[in-house]
């Protein structure tokens, strides 16, 4: 069901309850005011019949001719006297007798002096009424045929009200749905036409800024995310692309030249040698592209555990100076800690370890003493990681881009590498929860901080 169904459906579902309800109330009202005045009414006759009767001795002859003479035009009132006998004192027609009164309800109004009866739609009361010492039981009883021709009338009449304006609400809710889910319309209209090709394109907002602007808002920002991510994709599969054919075209090239005719053994070892480290670019840069896939996971699918920093640091400088036993790194703490807590964190070991390495292998490489300094400090919020070196710095222009996959500066022609590491570093240190600042001064030095929250 479209919500402009629903929309209308609801609308005139909550309209026709407040019109029942409404209705309703006004047809009681109507009817309880019709009881109360016609029993008004017939209290008054029975005390003006009964006065007639006992003051001012009105023969029950006379009495009786006018209300059968009323009767043929109007609905009289039938009027009954009784003593505290139950003995009849005077009725108006006692071969009709519509009330056939009975003793308990004398004792009734006796007991509480007055009673109200409905009997096949008549309105019957009972009274006590006294005269010269004694107690008579008067009854009067009468159909209200100008009170129920009213409620009936009224009642017809609220019926066609209700069902007419049913109808109007009906169209009304229907376009009045239209007109407040147009917009939404034109947004399904306008989404529909967004694809991979053409996600330039954006809905269009208004100033006001109610729900659906928010909405369009919402969606554009989506797209914007969307177009980034696209964009960073081709590049990122053009970059691999390049990075890959590059040493497989440096290895088919190698293996070529040597297959063309006889070579010595310190030629053939020399393109083995060759070949070989082509190869292992492509072994690093695979690990790359594969930590890279690793870091860009959903937090929920990676495992965390409490890692030990100063573990971490010392793991990683000793997995750099095996395969790099030139490099030198001085690992400095800055403040004393004093238990686990405060030098842990919540990590994933082997990214957060891969990420420590990328950065003192740029400092190594980069710098003429193949050498750098990790400090670690403490804050309140967490633990910082300064990784500091003296080579030849990074220019203002190359620090904009730094953490761009596979962006290489000036420093390319220092050293060798894929253009991913940092880029990998900086996704890591995010995925938990962390920060890296850089600062760098040309032919000075470089230090890269790292801020990762702590465990708690």
């Amino acid at each position: 069901m479209k919500i402009r169904t629903k929309i209308s459906l609801l609308f005139i579902f909550l309209s026709v309850i407040i019109l029942f309800a409404f209705a309703s109330l006004i047809y009681l009202s109507a009817k309880r005011d019709r009881e109360v005045q016609f029993f008004t009414r017939l209290k008054k006759e029975a005390v003006t019949k009964a006065n007639l009767f006992f003051d001012a001795q009105v023969s029950a002859k006379t009495l009786q001719r006018i209300y059968k003479n009323n009767r043929q035009t109007i609905s009289e009132v039938e009027v009954a006297i009784y003593d505290s006998t139950f003995n009849l004192v005077y009725h108006d027609a006692s071969e009709l007798d519509f009330v056939k009164e009975t003793k308990e309800m004398m004792h009734t109004v006796f007991s509480n002096g007055q009673v109200r009866l409905q009997k096949n739609n008549w309105d019957i009361i009972g009274i006590k009424y006294k005269y010269e010492g004694k107690k008579y039981l008067v009854t009067a009883a009468a159909y209200d045929q100008f009170g129920y021709n009213k409620l009936q009338t009224l009642f017809e009449s609220t019926i066609a009200f209700f069902v007419l304006s049913i109808i109007m609400i009906y169209i009304i809710a229907y376009f009045f749905a239209l007109h407040v889910l147009d917009p939404i319309r034109e947004m399904t209209d306008k989404a529909k036409q967004i694809s991979g090709t053409n996600l330039d394109l954006r809905l269009v907002t208004t100033p006001d800024k109610d729900e659906l602007t928010e909405l369009a808002e919402t969606f554009n920002q989506m797209l914007n995310r969307l177009e980034n991510s696209f964009d960073a994709q081709k590049s990122f599969v053009s970059n691999i692309s390049h990075e890959l054919r590059t040493p497989l075209a440096a290895i088919v090239a190698e293996l070529e030249l040597t297959s063309e005719k006889e070579r010595t053994n310190t030629e053939y070892k020399l393109a083995i040698h060759n070949a070989l480290n082509d190869a292992r670019k492509m072994v690093r840069l695979s690990n790359s592209l594969l930590d890279f896939a690793k870091a860009s996971y959903d937090p929920s699918e990676i495992s965390f555990r409490p890692v030990r920093i100063d573990e971490l640091i010392l793991d990683a400088c000793l997995l750099i100076q095996k395969s790099n036993p030139d490099y030198k790194i001085d690992i400095h703490f800055e403040e004393d800690f004093e238990d686990d807590a405060q030098i842990s964190v919540n990590a994933n070991e082997y990214l957060l370890k891969t990420a420590f390495v990328n950065l003192m292998e740029n400092g190594c490489k980069f710098s003429p003493e193949k050498q750098m300094l990790v400090s670690i400090f403490f804050d309140k919020n967490g633990i910082l990681v300064s990784f500091e070196d003296h080579g030849i710095g990074i220019s203002e222009k190359d620090l904009e881009r730094l953490f761009t996959p596979f962006f290489r500066g000036e420093n390319k022609s220092h050293a060798d590498g894929n253009g991913i590491g940092l880029s990998l570093t900086k996704r890591i240190v995010e995925l938990h929860g962390g920060t890296i600042q850089v600062k760098s001064i040309k032919t000075q030095g470089t230090t890269f901080l790292v801020h990762l929250p702590y465990t708690y």
